[in-house]
């Protein structure tokens, strides 16, 4: 569908002269940062399924999902994309969430069966005084068979306030960032080759039963006793060049798909984020020696920290922060000059 080329085209244009996304950019090119326009469910998006578990609240700029016996929820972008800056602040439900999945993500699975591309927030619910954790994956060109994920755990409590989940996905790099803060990148390498997303995609929420590998690879299920569980979106924001489905036609100019390709982090960017993996980081594909005994090509893993820091499953040796107690922390918003990580 072409019916919001025109404002997707504006969001594209503000998107880098005026979005978040300047903070990754270096010293030299980054500009002034302020918000990118908000856009209400009926302007960008329709619901994918669920029924009456989609509500709309604040004129439909506030979206409720939920879970519960008879369905899950979900809707989706009225367009494609090819690249830009995608973003949602989501709060998840709380309280006992074992088997719950929570998902913000793009994907072209319904235009390309056996080819399809994919970049994914899921959000993996856990038994009662256990933190949520949260996992990204890349797929690209249908490479399901290698999957590369990453899971974290996080700062703050997800589920006492929003927090702001981010996709930058240009020709070069794809940022996954919460609260403007990098969490991974993937570069656009020779290594990587074919398995790098390049064709248009659809945005993604949902809410589902994940009780067969969510919490504790299966162990704990969806106790539907505390259902509904439902997840919160709000500040839903397109940035990007959307594409006719029928011919991948766009109204973009390519000036600005070039200048989206130029973007990168600066230096105190590539810093929050190697600190952040160091310490919640807690599963890396590249150090899952039992899936992988020759790691993916683009794989530069450190072997000294793999194996000092990490089973041969790739999951990280014990518990390197204690858990927190619901409600300990109750300044969950946190800012880069004061992240607790």
């Amino acid at each position: 569908m072409l019916s919001s080329l025109f404002p997707s085209a504006f969001f594209f244009l503000c998107f880098f002269a005026c979005s978040p996304l300047s903070l990754f950019l270096s010293d030299a090119s980054a500009g002034v940062t302020h918000s990118l326009p908000t856009l209400s469910f009926e302007q960008g998006y329709t619901q994918l399924f669920g029924d009456g578990n989609l509500m709309l609240l604040r004129d439909g700029k506030r979206v409720h999902i939920s879970l519960d016996e008879r369905t899950g929820a979900g809707f989706a972008s009225q367009d494609l994309y090819l690249h830009g800056f995608f973003s949602a602040s989501i709060k998840l439900p709380s309280d006992y969430a074992a088997g719950v999945v929570v998902a913000f993500y793009m994907s072209n699975g319904d235009v390309y069966a056996k080819t399809h591309d994919e970049l994914d927030f899921e959000f993996l619910g856990n038994i009662r005084g256990r933190e949520w954790r949260v996992q990204t994956n890349v797929y690209g060109n249908g490479s399901t068979a290698v999957g590369r994920e990453e899971r974290y755990d996080l700062w703050f409590d997800p589920t006492e306030d929003f927090h702001q989940y981010s996709i930058i996905w240009n020709h070069e790099r794809i940022i996954f960032s919460i609260d403007n803060i990098p969490i991974r990148e993937i570069v656009r390498t020779g290594a990587i080759g074919g398995c790098f997303p390049s064709k248009p995609m659809t945005l993604y929420a949902t809410i589902w039963d994940g009780s067969t590998w969510a919490t504790s690879g299966g162990r704990y299920k969806v106790n539907y006793k505390y259902a509904p569980y439902v997840a919160e979106f709000e500040d839903l924001i397109i940035g990007g060049c959307a594409v006719n489905p029928m011919d991948h036609s766009s109204d973009c100019e390519k000036p600005d798909t070039a200048i989206s390709d130029s973007l990168t982090m600066s230096l105190e960017q590539q810093a929050l984020m190697d600190r952040f993996r160091r310490r919640h980081m807690t599963y890396y594909y590249c150090y899952d020696r039992d899936r992988y005994p020759i790691p993916p090509p683009e794989c530069n893993a450190d072997q000294i920290e793999a194996r000092l820091f990490y089973g041969r499953d790739g999951v990280k040796l014990g518990d390197h922060r204690g858990r927190r107690r619901r409600g300990q922390n109750k300044h969950s918003r946190v800012t880069q000059a004061d992240a607790a990580f």
